[in-house]
């Protein structure tokens, strides 16, 4: 099994030294790095492999969201987990604008963390539920936001189903199984909706493809 570095950014120490206790077991967690803020963080991404990464958003120096946008412009292909506490409409908004793979709560049971954490790095988008809920709300309310046709972006019947997928937060291999083709042609798809639809990553899309009712 591949195996993956976690980097830990959370102020409280008690919080951080539990879920490294959780997640290091994990048989897929290699290493476990810790940060008490962002600045540190961003020292540690840049001096090691880091692959996934748990964001607290009330860090004391720079708040979670700017460090996940920060994160995520340097090494884009970077996964980042958002665990907090809050709830609030902006927040989760603004963490989805700066690139979060997945936002969930800290009273999250750690088996269920581990699972998460796992699904994210396989190519998977997370919400739990109250988020996305709010997710939706907020899409479904905007006045701002213009449908997007189908005609405009080109997209073809297959891309619409691999899409679909996505939004449903499966990843590369699972519709890879679902839609009976190879893993390169799943990623080759990926790949040109992402082009089409002018985002950077898979949670963008999702979240385009519903805001824009495209699927």
């Amino acid at each position: 099994m591949t195996k993956y570095n976690l980097l830990i950014v959370e102020d409280h120490a008690l919080t951080r030294f539990a879920l490294k206790t959780a997640l290091e077991t994990a048989d897929y967690i290699n290493q476990v790095f810790e940060a008490e803020n962002a600045k540190t963080a961003y020292k540690t991404e840049s001096e090691n492999k880091i692959d996934v990464v748990l964001m607290d958003l009330g860090l004391p120096d720079i708040d979670g969201i700017q460090a996940c946008k920060t994160l995520k412009t340097k090494n884009p292909s970077l996964k980042i987990l958002i665990l907090t506490s809050h709830e609030q409409e902006e927040e989760v908004i603004n963490s989805v604008k700066a690139g979060a793979n997945a936002y969930c709560s800290k009273d999250i049971e750690p088996e269920k963390l581990k699972d998460i954490v796992l699904s994210v790095l396989n190519g998977a988008a997370w919400f739990d539920a109250k988020v996305a809920d709010i997710v939706l709300k907020t899409v479904a309310n905007s006045e701002k936001e213009q449908k997007t046709s189908n005609e405009e972006l080109n997209l073809t019947e297959r891309e619409k189903q691999v899409l679909s997928l996505i939004a449903e937060g499966l990843n590369n291999n699972e519709i890879a199984k679902k839609l009976d083709v190879s893993i390169n042609t799943t990623k080759a798809h990926v790949c040109n909706i992402l082009q089409k639809l002018s985002v950077q990553d898979r949670t963008q899309a999702a979240i385009k493809a519903i805001k824009d009712k495209i699927i």
